[in-house]
């Protein structure tokens, strides 16, 4: 009987834990992280104040946590969409695959689009601790450079990583700016339809080459 109120108390912490996530995420997505408070947060969770400190210690520390499991949901999927191309994969096999995480915010809406827009807040303004998913960020980097290597094999590593450099702030100004939310008004097919050629001539660059 012990345990089982142990596991119930551990649930519903984990439970607050995500809720308190979840919320700044959403607030962080509307605002950024300066225009953000403790109260608005733990309101917007139906939490306590009391329960930041519990799980978090701080607000600046929740909203590193948040911004960090945004960052990590975006890459993860950017990465996990490019790893299932192959040698054969095109151009626009790849901005589709670069642009599919967007894609997908854009049609779901809610918690969805909040991480898109959370993450496009701070590829516009990093944050500090950036560097913590330097790894990731750099892995998902060099497999679209790879992909892209195989298609323009006359262009050098550098000015591909522009280009993918480019792509990203693209996708960054799409989710903030009211063309994102115009774009998300549109069904799906069409969203695919009208953004994977502006990346795909991002990555491709001049149209005399690949």
């Amino acid at each position: 009987m012990a345990t089982e109120r142990t596991d119930q108390r551990r649930e519903a912490g984990q439970r607050t834990r995500d809720g308190l996530l979840a919320a700044a995420v959403d607030l962080l997505a509307q605002r950024g992280q300066e225009g953000v408070t403790l109260r608005e947060i733990t309101d917007h969770a139906g939490a306590n104040v009391s329960a930041v400190s519990y799980h978090f210690g701080s607000l600046k520390t929740l909203c590193d946590s948040a911004i960090e499991h945004a960052l990590e949901q975006y890459l993860d999927a950017q990465i996990n969409a490019v790893a299932s191309l192959d040698a054969t994969s095109s151009i626009e096999d790849l901005a589709a695959a670069f642009t599919r995480p967007m894609m997908r915010a854009l049609a779901a809406g809610g918690q969805d689009l909040a991480v898109i827009r959370t993450v496009a807040r701070v590829g516009i303004d990093p944050p500090e601790g950036w560097d913590r998913l330097a790894a990731k960020f750099q892995q998902s980097r060099r497999d679209v450079v790879r992909q892209l290597s195989a298609n323009l094999p006359g262009v050098g590593e550098q000015e591909l990583d522009f280009r993918i450099r480019c792509a990203a702030g693209l996708l960054n100004w799409l989710a903030l700016a009211p063309i994102g939310a115009e774009l998300a008004a549109e069904p799906p097919e069409q969203i695919e339809r009208w953004l994977v050629p502006v990346l795909a001539g991002a990555f491709r660059g001049s149209p005399n080459i690949g």
